[in-house]
């Protein structure tokens, strides 16, 4: 967001997505309480990663992360067909009081579970949750600031989740880039073979 505008703990973007991409991102805040921000603290333009917040976020798209033929229309996950998604999230001891250390992705569709797509790109391991060792391992393949690690990775986003979250359902734009990181190469100038462009 831009200007200035409440904020909390934490945003965890559970569905991002239309017919041929899809992402899933948890974006940790410094902040523990509702929080108004101003000037540098909302991150804006040049100032994005001195904001409060994680605009970055740690994703999970299949695309992104090597697996072209995962999900769209008649692929794996087909887009033309209704499906339900399937979001856990896992503690530390399997009790809903420890710390958060994954967030795992399952599809079902015609009756059948579909496990998530395996990363496929050249220095990072086959994984296909979000851990702390996934996103470190996206953060530095890419090139990518680590503003995920430095605002409290997966612990603040579970801090944040034991405060209690409000569901949000939108059909967004991005104005600023047109929503190019999902289903497009961004940044637009770089090399789109480049991994973490396309």
């Amino acid at each position: 967001g831009s200007g200035n505008y409440g904020t909390c703990c934490a945003e965890m973007d559970i569905w991002e997505a239309n017919s041929m991409a899809s992402a899933y991102t948890p974006h940790p805040c410094t902040v523990t309480e509702q929080t108004r921000c101003e000037g540098t603290d909302c991150g804006d333009g040049d100032q994005r990663y001195d904001g409060v917040c994680d605009k970055d976020g740690c994703d999970f798209n299949s695309f992104r992360m090597g697996d072209k033929s995962f999900l769209g229309p008649g692929l794996t996950v087909d887009t033309t067909k209704k499906f339900t998604v399937v979001t856990q999230f896992l503690t530390s001891d399997n009790t809903t009081s420890g710390d958060l250390v994954e967030i795992r992705r399952l599809y079902v569709q015609n009756g059948r579970v579909i496990q998530n797509s395996k990363t496929n790109i050249p220095g990072m391991d086959a994984y296909d949750s979000i851990t702390t060792d996934f996103c470190n391992a996206q953060k530095t393949t890419f090139g990518d600031t680590n503003s995920f690690q430095s605002k409290g990775g997966l612990k603040a986003m579970g801090d944040a989740f034991a405060k209690g979250m409000v569901l949000v359902m939108s059909v967004w734009d991005d104005h600023a880039v047109n929503m190019l990181w999902l289903d497009s190469n961004y940044p637009t100038t770089a090399d789109a073979t480049k991994p973490g462009i396309a």
